[in-house]
Order: structure tokens, then sequence, then C-alpha cells
């Protein structure tokens, strides 16, 4: 059978995802010969060329280390696509079904995805789905995919009166309510993927998708169980970032420095999300050059 190609350069090689909507290919661009990853829309679903353009455009404003990175947009057969990074691994969602991860592992794949939402949120774009299944683990780090239902910050959702867009697990108590998506939305589902992968259980556990909505709003979480040298900073974090109150909750950029230098690793925050430094509470001694509280 002859292999498919849209957009008169990408091939589409094997299907390698599949989700409510839309199937991912594996593929090679023709023109500048590298594999890439090609999202097409399912058969029998068809989408507004606007909305995935609106996508496209979304992801492709974020360049960050840990943003799967769009290349093209275009339609064939006037269905639309995206041409995306090939992201080469596999997601946190298989690793946890082993389990917990290591505290240091689980810290620092959760420090890499506020680096991206940080960058995200910078751009005043909302993920809305974060979630193991959307985060590629790779020898460079994490990857964050999927901004198909990305929203920008404060935007209504496109049906006030259909579902709540996201993974209930996953998705922040004020969304239920009906308020729009905004960036504490997006750390009410970073404290719940740190919770899991540091115990290898959701917050909360419950028989019923309703009771599990039911206790996001208003229950506490179960407590994490003792971690051996997991450090207290990362259980405050983890609390304020599931809090009720989304004024409560911390900032991507301050997630991510915080998880990062709990486990002395790196993540890269644009220079244009850093604030200055508050004044230094020190002062310096002269001539003698000595540090003095």
């Amino acid at each position: 059978m002859a292999t498919r190609t849209v957009g008169g350069r990408y091939q589409l090689v094997r299907r390698i995802g599949v989700g409510g909507m839309s199937e991912v290919w594996h593929g090679h661009d023709e023109v500048l010969d590298r594999p890439v990853a090609i999202k097409v829309l399912a058969p029998g679903h068809t989408t507004p060329v606007d909305v995935v353009r609106a996508e496209a455009r979304s992801a492709a404003r974020l360049a960050h280390p840990n943003v799967a990175g769009v290349h093209d947009f275009g339609t064939s057969a006037e269905q639309p696509f995206i041409v995306m990074e090939l992201v080469e691994g596999r997601t946190l969602g298989e690793h946890l079904r082993a389990g917990a991860l290591d505290w240091r592992i689980a810290v620092r794949i959760c420090a890499e995805v506020a680096a991206a939402l940080a960058a995200a949120h910078g751009e005043n774009v909302v993920h809305r789905d974060i979630k193991p299944g959307n985060i590629m683990l790779t020898p460079s780090g994490a990857k964050v995919l999927d901004f198909g239902i990305a929203a920008t910050v404060g935007a209504a959702d496109d049906d006030p009166d259909g579902p709540v867009m996201g993974t209930p697990a996953y998705v922040a108590p004020e969304r239920f309510a009906g308020h729009p998506a905004t960036p504490a939305t997006d750390m009410f589902a970073v404290g719940t993927l740190l919770y899991q992968c540091l115990s290898g259980r959701l917050p909360w556990l419950r028989a019923t998708p309703t009771e599990l909505v039911h206790a996001e709003c208003h229950d506490d979480p179960d407590p994490l169980p003792e971690i051996d040298g997991l450090p207290g900073e990362v259980l405050d974090l983890c609390s304020r970032c599931l809090a009720k109150d989304p004024a409560e909750r911390p900032t991507a950029m301050m997630a991510a420095l915080l998880l990062a230098e709990a486990v002395d690793a790196r993540v890269y925050v644009p220079m244009s999300l850093m604030e200055p430094l508050p004044p230094s509470p020190r002062w310096i001694d002269e001539p003698t050059g000595r540090h003095r509280a």
C-alpha cells in the first residue's frame, strides 16, 4: 500500500498514538530529510481549521527545551494537520505503572514540567491537560506534549455547557465551578503529578469519577507516605499546589526553581520571566570586605 503523504512533503510512516479526536503518526519530512511527529484528525472527526491552527500557534510560540516543538501547520484534503518534533522515549505514565519513582527523579521531572509551564504561562498559554500521559521522558529530560486543548489565560471554554476540558484527576476544583483556565489551573495538575510520582497513587482515591471530583473540591488529599530524605520544602510545595484556593498555589517559575534546587538540578527559565532579586539583607564592611548579617 502506498505511503500516505500530507502537505506535499510529510510521509505518514506509522501510527504511534491515538487520542479522543486525533492520531499522532511517526512521519518523515521529505524536504528536510528528518523524522517528525504528525498530528491528524482521527477518522470520523472534524474540527474547524482555525481551531487547529490556533492550537499550532499556541505551541509554536513555546521555544523551550522541555516542550515538544511545533514545526509546521497545513491542510490535506481540507483536513488540518500539525507537524511536531518527534520525541523518542516513554511517557511518564508508562514509568508510573511500576509504582512510585525515586523522590529525586520525581522532583527533577516535576521541576522540568514546571519550567515548561513557566514558559507557556509567560506567553499567556495554559496547557489544561498536564498528566503523566502527556509527559515524555527522554535522555535529555522531560518533554511536555500535546497543547491540543491549550487556551489563552482567562479565556472562556469553547462550550460553557459542555464537559470541563482535561483529565478529571488533574483538573483544578475551580474549573468544575465554571471558572476559566489560569496558570493556577496547571499548578494544581503539577501538584497532583508530584504527589503521584512520589507515592505511586493519586491524592484522592475514589470509586467513581463523580466521587473523585467531589473529593477534589471538598476533601483534603490523603497524607503522603514517609519518604526518607525528601526535603520539607518539596512537601510544602506539593501541598500548596493542591490548595483549593488558586491564589494559594505557587507560580510555575517558583515551583521550577524550588524543585530544581532541591535536587541540585538546572532548569531553563526565560530571562523575560525573571523578576529582580530583592535587596540583600547583608552589607559589606569597608574596607575589610567582611559580610555581616
